[in-house]
């Protein structure tokens, strides 16, 4: 597993994902495990400068959304599993889902602002 760590491209991509509700501990882990064909918690620890509980909560997240797999790497000896994560979703369709769900955020906000507006004008008609 060759480990890389995120480049200035990869931090801009964090920050707007930031910007749009995702946290940026997933935002960090999913940039990582997206530049390495699979990696170890620890690897995504270094790479992506989070701790080990941060690391745990955004692979639960990406294991929630159906967007990594998880496999246990054999080991001698007693001790904690080692388990090897791959992302096994596009980069492109990722974006697509956070796209369609800041679209559906937003067409609820525009129906809430027109119904606010009509309930407020009938207010100012029956006064």
């Amino acid at each position: 597993m060759k480990e890389r760590s995120l480049n200035s491209t990869d931090k801009k991509v964090i920050d707007l994902f930031d910007e749009l509700g995702v946290s940026k501990n997933l935002a960090k882990t999913l940039m990582y495990i997206s530049k390495v064909d699979h990696c170890r918690s620890s690897d995504i620890e270094r790479g992506a400068n989070l701790r080990q509980p941060e690391v745990s909560v955004a692979m639960q997240q990406l294991s929630d959304y159906g967007w990594i797999e998880k496999t246990n790497q054999k080991k001698e000896g007693k001790g904690r599993p080692i388990y090897i994560y791959k992302l096994t979703t596009d980069l492109d369709d990722i974006f697509d889902y956070f796209q369609q769900e800041k679209k559906q955020e937003i067409q609820s906000i525009e129906y809430n602002l027109k119904e606010l507006k009509n309930l407020l004008d009938e207010k100012k008609t029956s006064n």
